[in-house]
């Protein structure tokens, strides 16, 4: 109990050294860039008159230097307040709670398609390693690897909803529908299959990869030989005795790619108008609404850390000779 106590205390000081860093250094790169909010706001109204848009920025408290500004936003970070966004008119809490659903959705969709489909084809490609499946695989993999996420929603659309017509091509759900219970959760996984897969595909790519390697190198161990010796069936050796041990490197591979993941969404979420913390963030950076951006880069690393000690502890679960440090 007290090695458990220490590794949590040990995890929250690594959390909130990453989550100051974060923010240190985004507040500092979005802040020095050119432009800001008041010139936008005022350039809308048809007043950016230099005395216009100064008084704007004494109003928004850009006027105060740099360095007393990230001290007043670091403070009210650490009470919780986010603050306002500019352009919305709303606490960025309350905005970052309405995506924050759809994001995972597509997030864990994506994640689940593409681990559940690379361990598949991890497991057949390793199966029959070298033969014209294996080859097969490999290709496909590698397409789906060297292919920008962008192209391959877009190109979904073209097939799937201009010339097929058999998926919408945009948006969460059908707008005005008035779909209610199972209808509505159909109608919303029907959006969800062309976002889902194009954000799948890369990771499915190199979980397939990783699990096929890892696979052939466990077959190679004295105790895969051992099993055989017994003469156990090769696809349960395969399935019973080789993968659980080869799930490790993909389980870490999940965790490191997990902050990819988060940042493709902000393309497909694009492609696709998904009402996420993606498009959010894409629709933030064109507005200069900084204090929304900062909010979602900072609620997104806090995801990225929390996924990240849970695959830690998954990952002691899978080989208890590993100690969690």
């Amino acid at each position: 109990m007290n090695r458990l106590a220490a590794l949590l205390v040990l995890r929250l000081i690594h959390a909130f050294t990453i989550l100051a860093g974060v923010l240190v250094i985004d507040f500092l790169l979005l802040h020095l860039a050119p432009g800001d909010i008041a010139q936008v706001l005022a350039g809308e109204n048809g007043a950016a008159d230099p005395a216009y848009v100064n008084n704007l920025r004494i109003r928004l408290g850009l006027d105060q230097p740099l360095p007393i500004q990230l001290a007043t936003y670091a403070w009210h970070v650490v009470r919780l307040d986010l603050g306002m966004s500019f352009r919305n008119n709303l606490p960025v809490t309350t905005l970052i709670a309405d995506r924050l659903p759809a994001t995972m959705l597509l997030m864990g969709s994506s994640l689940a398609l593409a681990v559940g489909a690379g361990v598949a084809l991890g497991v057949v490609a390793a199966r029959w390693k070298d033969s014209l499946i294996d080859d097969v695989i490999s290709v496909v993999s590698l397409l789906a690897y060297a292919t920008p996420l962008f192209w391959i929603g877009l190109m979904m659309i073209v097939l799937f909803s201009v010339k097929l017509r058999w998926l919408p091509s945009s948006g969460m759900e059908t707008l005005f529908s008035g779909y209610t219970g199972l209808r509505r959760w159909g109608d919303i996984g029907l959006h969800l299959i062309m976002p889902a897969l194009s954000l799948a595909l890369f990771q499915l790519a190199l979980f397939t990869r990783l699990l096929r390697a890892s696979l052939l190198e466990i077959l190679r161990q004295d105790f895969i030989r051992t099993a055989r010796a017994k003469g156990i069936s090769e696809s349960r050796v395969v399935v019973r005795h080789a993968l659980r041990n080869a799930l490790l490197p993909l389980v870490t591979m999940v965790g490191m790619h997990f902050a990819s993941t988060l940042g493709g969404s902000v393309v497909v979420e694009s492609v696709f108008a998904w009402p996420g913390l993606g498009r959010l963030a894409y629709d933030a950076i064109g507005q200069r609404d900084v204090n929304l951006l900062l909010g979602i880069v900072l609620f997104s690393a806090l995801v990225v850390i929390a996924v990240n000690f849970i695959i830690d502890l998954l990952y002691g679960w899978l080989d208890p000779r590993i100690e969690t440090r």
